[in-house]
Order: structure tokens, then sequence, then C-alpha cells
């Protein structure tokens, strides 16, 4: 599954560390989500889209 959190952290100017604080994540979490090595519960996916306000599909993407 690919994501655009890369880039979405970069328009709200968010760190790693900040998404995971508000997702309630470590930093490594949301780093290993970002390169591919791991795939978030549906539940953290939704936090994740929600403070980015955007549904889950345009955050990640189906291969």
């Amino acid at each position: 599954m690919k994501n655009n959190i890369k880039i979405q952290r970069a328009i709200y100017q968010l760190t790693q560390a900040e998404l995971a604080e508000r997702v309630g994540v470590s930093r490594q979490t949301i780093h290993a989500i970002e390169t591919g090595k791991y795939n978030p519960s549906v539940v953290l996916a939704i936090r994740i889209a929600r403070v980015f306000q955007k549904p889950v599909e345009e955050i990640f993407l189906l291969e």
C-alpha cells in the first residue's frame, strides 16, 4: 500500500514526531508507514487521515 503522508506532513508543516504524538504512536511507526515497511491498522489510518482532514482514500492508496 502506498501513501502520501510525507507530502501531507509537509503541507501541514508537521514533523514525524508531531504527527506521531497526535495519533498516539511512536515516530518510528510513522517512519515505517511512510516508507512502506508497515501497514497501519484501520483505526490508525483513520486517525492519520483526520489529522490531515482528508478521507482515508486520499492518504492511503492500494497498489
